[in-house]
C-alpha cells in the first residue's frame, strides 16, 4: 500500500448532510466577509499615487536590448515579476537555484501565471525580470518551456531600485518595506543579501512610466492558483505555518520543486524561505 493509500492518516470527521450544511453555511458567511474586505483592499490598490520612473533601465532579451517602455510592447500597463535568478556560479558551499538554475518558487510562480492574451485584453503586458545574464535565462527558459517574455536588468540599477537584489554596497538593505534593522530583529536575515521576490506594477503615458505598486514576500500568493485550489481541500498546502488540526499530513520542506523534477530526489539546499512572518503580506 501506497502513502497515498494510507488508512492511517487523520481525516475530517464523518457527520450527516444536514449538519454538513450548517457548518458550511456558517463558514460561507466568512468566505463572503473575506470577498468584501478583498473588494475594498483592490479599491484601495487603484487609489495608490504613482512615482514616475526617472533611470533609463536598459535589459536583455531575444532580440537585443530594450528599455523599460519597450517591455510594456506598446500596452498602457505592465507586470514585472521579480524571478530569482543569479548572474553568477554559486559561491563556495552553494549549488543549485537560483545559481545554475532559476529559483523553484519563481519557478512554480511562472508555472502559474494565467495565459498572457486575457492580460493584454485589458492593456496588461506581462514579464519575468531576472538579473541573470539572457544568455542564463535562455536555456533554461527552453527547458520549462515558458512562452512569456522574460528579460535580464543584468548590469543596471533596476533590481537594486525595486529592493528584489539586497546588497549593501549598492543600496541600503530594504525588503518588504523593513529596513536592515527591522528584518535583523524579526530573525529575517535571509533577506539581507541576494536575490528576492517580488512584483512591481508600473503604468505608461506615452514614453513616460510611473511605478504604481510593488510587493514581496506573502503578497506574492495572491496569484498563485496551484496553492488557492489546495486550500479548498482537507489537508490544504500542508505547509509549516498553517493551521491544521493534530494529525494533518505535512508535506516536503522543498516544495516545490522545478516541473520537470518530480520524479528526482528533492534539492538540498532550497532558495526560498517559507515561515510565518511571510504568511502577511
Amino acid at each position: 500500500m501506497s502513502a497515498h493509500e494510507s488508512t492511517n492518516i487523520a481525516r475530517p470527521r464523518v457527520t450527516t448532510c444536514e449538519e454538513w450544511l450548517v457548518a458550511r453555511k456558517e463558514l460561507l458567511a466568512l468566505e463572503k466577509e473575506h470577498t468584501r474586505r478583498r473588494d475594498a483592499l483592490n479599491a484601495a490598490r487603484r487609489r495608490l499615487p504613482m512615482v514616475r520612473v526617472e533611470k533609463p533601465y536598459v535589459f536583455e532579451g531575444p532580440a537585443g536590448h530594450a528599455s523599460l517602455v519597450e517591455l510594456f510592447e506598446g500596452r498602457r500597463q505592465l507586470i514585472v515579476y521579480h524571478f530569482m535568478f543569479e548572474p553568477d556560479a554559486p559561491p563556495p558551499g552553494k549549488s543549485g537555484a537560483p545559481w545554475v538554475e532559476g529559483c523553484p518558487g519563481c519557478s512554480f510562480a511562472a508555472d502559474d501565471f494565467p495565459d498572457p492574451v486575457h492580460l493584454r485584453a485589458r492593456d496588461t503586458n506581462l514579464v519575468l525580470v531576472s538579473r541573470a545574464r539572457w544568455s542564463k535565462i535562455a536555456p533554461f527558459k527552453q527547458r520549462m518551456g515558458w512562452t512569456l517574455p522574460w528579460y535580464s536588468s543584468y548590469g543596471s540599477d533596476f533590481n537594486y531600485d525595486f529592493h528584489v537584489t539586497t546588497d549593501e554596497s549598492k543600496r541600503p538593505v530594504e525588503y518588504n518595506f523593513k529596513d536592515k534593522a527591522t528584518l535583523e530583529r524579526e530573525g529575517l536575515t535571509y533577506h539581507l543579501s541576494g536575490e528576492q521576490p517580488g512584483l512591481s506594477v508600473f503604468l505608461r503615458d506615452g514614453e513616460r512610466t510611473y511605478h504604481t505598486y510593488s510587493t514581496y514576500g506573502r503578497g506574492l500568493d495572491w496569484f498563485l492558483g496551484t496553492n488557492h485550489l489546495l486550500d479548498l481541500t482537507p489537508y490544504g498546502r500542508q505547509e509549516a505555518f498553517e493551521d491544521s488540526p493534530p494529525g494533518w499530513p505535512r508535506g516536503s520542506e522543498s516544495w516545490p520543486l522545478h516541473h520537470d523534477k518530480y520524479t528526482e530526489p528533492a534539492a538540498a539546499d532550497s532558495c526560498c524561505h517559507q515561515t510565518e512572518e511571510e504568511a502577511t503580506p
